[in-house]
């Protein structure tokens, strides 16, 4: 497939090579036309007329629209939450880290409100010297900062708990996670004019959704990098992502980045409201519960391949997947491609950023025989990504939540691209 990829010899078990392969631009695999003729003369339909003109809303092509649709949970699975508004990111279809923003994952556990922007407040109150309340107008008037961050529910992965773990497609077993630009006003900024009290340490915030779902958020935390977002990758929220306004609390489980947003109320103590007490809480296997388990944790996986596809021959690929840590940046992604013997250290594009997905690659051949690929993740931190046993030997296998164990793809000599254990 590729003839410069023999200079390089393998860096690890079953074929992975050297990531300066990548750096220098080794692995093309197009195919030599031997001479003008050969491409032919006639021109395809699209050039005989004048196309169409552009809407004012441009939308993808229309055959993207089809292959690169979020994904939706089959109505037997989500019958037992028929207000529940779910669809996963398609990441086996998507390349580089930000998500557009009508393929970004979504969960409503009330359905999406209709908010009439005109009307719709945010009520900052509690523990605070001045209570005060923001318009969608009034907050386009404070100073924004822009920065980029991965949103991922902490029930994402969740199969793994199972072993073995249904072998669901990439979107079902990873598509609870996505990345934008987002754009807004530093919380820190309001709690700042409001003059908080010295005894305030939790901070209630509130959706303007049916269900009124309310989450409770560290102070410190609301101070060092919350923001109130009102853009999303350029553009203003969208319904299902909060809009007018919604919270951005970077690197913490998504049910706390709370959309619809209308009220903060600074408190002394966290409110054990019924999203944090009956859901999103981690039952340990001696039947006590992790609360407030609210980061999450350093998690990768290999979006290529993956078992949407089928190796057609034999020759060079590249292992390509995302790498993300709530903690912080990513330092190191190693792949495995002989299901965890050894291990070779991959590529990391930049900008590697802090909270932020972040994309990894690494060459491999493949001679036509069976192999278990894998990735492992670290974090600035030294955090590093568990083995699905090291995980469970720790916190049991009662959890739903926060899954953030290895996970593998096996290749078989046929080409054929299942789940794999590592």
């Amino acid at each position: 497939m590729n003839r410069t990829s023999a200079s390089f010899a393998d860096v690890a078990g079953n074929g992975l090579l050297d990531r300066r392969l990548l750096l220098k631009g080794l692995l093309g695999t197009g195919i030599l036309v031997a001479s003008t003729r050969a491409m032919g003369n006639d021109q395809p339909d699209w050039m005989q007329k004048p196309g169409r003109r552009a809407k004012l809303y441009g939308m993808p092509a229309a055959g993207e629209l089809e292959r690169t649709g979020r994904v939706a949970l089959p109505p037997q699975l989500n019958a037992s939450a028929p207000l529940r508004s779910l669809h996963f990111t398609p990441l086996d279809k998507l390349r580089g880290t930000i998500t557009p923003a009508g393929l970004h994952f979504e969960l409503s556990h009330q359905g999406i409100p209709n908010i009439d922007p005109d009307q719709h407040k945010l009520v900052l109150h509690g523990l605070v010297n001045r209570p005060l309340y923001f318009s969608l107008d009034s907050l386009e008037r404070y100073s924004m900062s822009t920065h980029c961050h991965f949103l991922e529910c902490s029930g994402n992965t969740t199969t793994g708990w199972q072993d073995p773990a249904p072998d669901h497609p990439l979107a079902f077993s990873h598509g609870l996670l996505s990345a934008s630009e987002w754009v807004g006003v530093p919380l820190a900024t309001l709690l700042d004019e409001a003059s908080v009290l010295p005894e305030a340490k939790w901070i209630i915030a509130e959706g303007a959704d049916s269900g009124s779902l309310s989450r409770s958020i560290p102070l410190q935390k609301a101070l060092q990098d919350c923001m109130i977002v009102l853009y999303q990758n350029g553009e203003r929220l969208r319904p299902e992502q909060g809009y007018p306004m919604r919270l951005l609390n970077p690197g913490f489980e998504g049910n706390s980045n709370v959309k619809w947003l209308r009220s903060l109320k600074v408190t002394d103590t966290p409110a054990m409201t019924r999203f944090e007490t009956s859901r999103y809480t981690d039952l340990l296997a001696d039947g006590k519960a992790r609360q407030f388990s609210l980061k999450m944790d350093v998690k990768s996986v290999i979006t290529h391949p993956n078992n949407s596809q089928q190796l057609q021959q034999k020759g060079v690929y590249e292992i390509s997947g995302l790498a993300w840590s709530g903690s912080g940046r990513i330092r190191k992604v190693e792949v495995t491609a002989d299901g965890g013997k050894s291990w070779a250290k991959a590529l990391l594009d930049e900008p590697v950023q802090s909270r932020m997905l972040t994309r990894f690659r690494l060459p491999w051949r493949w001679v036509g025989q069976p192999a278990v690929l894998a990735s492992r993740a670290e974090d600035e931190h030294g955090n590093r990504q568990p083995t699905r046993d090291a995980l469970v030997a720790a916190r049991g296998t009662n959890s739903f939540y926060h899954y953030n164990g290895i996970h593998g793809w096996g290749v078989s000599a046929s080409g054929e691209v299942n789940q794999a254990d590592v």
